[in-house]
């Protein structure tokens, strides 16, 4: 009963001194120790003949290792990863924030409103080498396909039901990124 009541007024104090910080934000995906990768997919530039390969997996740390080698042999260039989920509704959320720690490369951040569509909305980001917290702005990320940025608005959806991590620099390298988080602010 006692660790019930401090739960209780641990929460209370939390929402008092930020109640934004509780009420507006969405866990997309948490990384740890059991997580179950079995709903994320790798897309990698093979099924258009290309030979880039990657995996995702757990660390003993809980996060989530995206990594492998990119290949541009055959016109390929690419490896992804991906998760799909039930409809995840913005109302007043404008942000995405990613914690991760990647090596230096520059990836994209996806999303799709509908996990159908042939285009995503995407939005590069820079990594430092160290840890970090990287906010998206949903209305920054652009539509594209194939790697080409195609003439419509900017992301304006509800909601959205698909996220994809992405590297493809137009270079033969290997790659890595841990994923400790994704948060719709």
């Amino acid at each position: 009963m006692k660790k019930l009541l401090f739960i209780a007024i641990y929460f209370l104090i939390l929402l008092m001194l930020n109640p934004k910080s509780l009420m507006s934000q969405n866990m997309i995906y948490n990384f740890d120790n059991n997580s179950d990768l079995r709903r994320w997919v790798i897309v990698d530039d093979d099924v258009m003949g290309g030979m880039s390969s990657s995996s995702l997996s757990i660390n003993k740390e809980g996060n989530g290792v995206f990594e492998g080698t990119i290949s541009t042999a055959n016109n390929g260039g690419f490896s992804s990863v991906r998760l799909n989920f039930k409809k995840t509704f913005i109302k007043d959320r404008a942000n995405l924030k990613i914690k991760i720690k990647g090596d230096g490369k520059e990836y994209q951040l996806r999303i799709k409103a509908n996990k159908g569509d042939y285009y995503s909305y995407i939005l590069p980001f820079k990594t430092s080498g160290e840890w970090e917290v990287i906010n998206i702005p949903l209305k920054e990320m652009y539509a594209s396909f194939r790697g080409r940025k195609l003439n419509m608005k900017n992301f304006n959806s509800d909601y959205f039901e698909q996220i994809t991590f992405l590297v493809g620099n137009k270079s033969n390298e290997k790659f890595k990124l841990f994923i400790a988080e994704i948060i719709l602010l």
